[in-house]
């Protein structure tokens, strides 16, 4: 079995960098913490470290106090409150997050300053943070990966179009826009692989909405086509590689035998289409991409057409 893509940990600065809109979070002390590594992409909820067990303690994780935790600390004794605070930050955590809005207590601004460890503060309930901030870290997590082709959405299909320089990718990508599909990444698609069985497919911020075509340059695909011809990412559902004619040893005429095409280790309905003068490279790709959406919905027009075709045998002999 192959072994899982590897993932690299987040900096605190860069998830604060990138979600702290959607999260709402305030950053109260610590700053010079913030290239502390995030190496867990979940939230941890530290109650019972604060009781002093730390058996089954996550230190790797982003840690969250909610109200329990805060009136927990609020009730013990000063002297105690203290020690168990500086034990808590004594570990390898990341970072803290106070919920509710809550006031942060100077003591945990004070230690967790003096420990560079950053301090975030956010108005969200605790759960419904735990929940978001959960679902932002498995994406900032998520292995990832570029994949030199097309990326197009072809109703509702995910298409990468890929092939040698030259065999045609742009003139059949610019074909499929005219036919009012939307385009996702031109010439390098990146992927990010969620739960080992799904990618999801985007283009590198500079070149969005734009494409590059030989004897034109580069072209604005949103100002020629619309705001609909473009979309920021979408998920992968089929792989169509253009080759040329003479370099295909074995045409697939009748499409029973179903290929795949693998990134992080994720297998993906794999289609090859020869290529020479006169075909319309757009159209085949637009039939591939709505066969495709059939075969997903249990409607396998080659099989249909085998399973036909036995049946008048049998019936001859």
């Amino acid at each position: 079995m192959p072994a899982a893509p590897k993932t690299n940990p987040v900096s605190v600065g860069d998830f604060f960098g990138q979600h702290a809109g959607k999260l709402g979070l305030e950053l109260v002390a610590g700053r010079r913490g913030l290239q502390r590594l995030i190496r867990e992409p979940t939230v941890n909820r530290p109650g019972l470290a604060l009781t002093d067990f730390y058996s089954y303690f996550a230190p790797k994780r982003v840690q969250v106090f909610g109200g329990a935790e805060l009136s927990y600390l609020q009730g013990l004794p000063a002297k105690i409150r203290i020690e168990r605070l500086q034990r808590f930050l004594d570990t390898t955590i990341p970072c803290l997050v106070v919920a509710r809005h809550a006031a942060v207590p100077r003591d945990i601004i004070r230690l967790a300053g003096k420990a560079g460890i950053p301090v975030f503060r956010t108005p969200m309930i605790t759960m419904k943070f735990i929940n978001a901030a959960t679902i932002a870290l498995e994406a900032d997590f998520a292995p990832r990966r570029s994949e030199h082709g097309s990326m197009v959405d072809i109703l509702g299909v995910g298409t990468l179009i890929r092939g040698a320089s030259g065999i045609g990718k742009s003139e059949c990508v610019l074909s499929l826009l005219e036919r009012g599909y939307s385009l996702v990444s031109d010439d390098i698609t990146r992927f990010r692989a969620f739960e080992g069985r799904e990618l999801i497919g985007s283009s590198a911020e500079l070149t969005r909405f734009h494409m590059e075509v030989r004897g034109i340059g580069i072209i604005n695909v949103a100002a020629i086509f619309g705001v609909r011809s473009i979309r920021t990412e979408k998920s992968l559902d089929l792989v169509v590689t253009l080759k040329d004619w003479q370099e295909m040893e074995d045409i697939d005429r009748h499409g029973l035998q179903r290929q795949f095409y693998k990134i992080l280790g994720i297998s993906i309905p794999h289609v090859i289409i020869p290529v020479r003068m006169g075909r319309d490279l757009g159209h085949l790709v637009e039939v591939a991409a709505l066969d495709h959406k059939l075969k997903s919905h249990g409607i396998d027009s080659a099989l249909e057409f085998n399973e036909r075709l036995i049946r008048m045998m049998e019936t001859k002999t």
